[in-house]
């Protein structure tokens, strides 16, 4: 429904596209060069490496908080979130969760 879609909805959702974009771009960019890329996320130095154990450590954080905010709140299927996010990206999947979320508890409550 159109209507639980609320401007906090809308900015996750924008957030979660942007996200989405923005990382392909860069994996894209890195197959084309024929790049390791995993090999680039642990050996280009210290500040990558350090931006690597950053964003791992939220993306561990925020798979938790996936699966424990979607049980509390009666959301269904949210591993799909975590598993798409190996495909796509964490970036995308997280806010998409996110939007997924408030038109969830939006429709709840105009339910109630």
């Amino acid at each position: 429904m159109t209507r639980d879609w609320t401007p906090l909805a809308l900015t996750y959702l924008a957030l979660a596209i942007a996200g989405l974009v923005g990382t392909w771009i860069f994996n894209a960019i890195a197959i084309l060069q024929l790049r390791d890329y995993l090999g680039d996320l642990v050996s280009s130095g210290p500040a990558v490496s350090s931006i690597t154990v950053d964003l791992l450590v939220v993306a561990i954080a925020g798979c938790v908080f996936i699966i424990v905010e979607a049980r509390r709140i009666g959301m269904r299927r949210a591993w799909l979130y975590i598993v798409l996010s190996g495909v796509t990206a964490f970036a995308f999947t997280f806010p998409l969760f996110l939007a997924m979320r408030q038109r969830h508890l939006t429709a709840r409550a105009r339910d109630a």
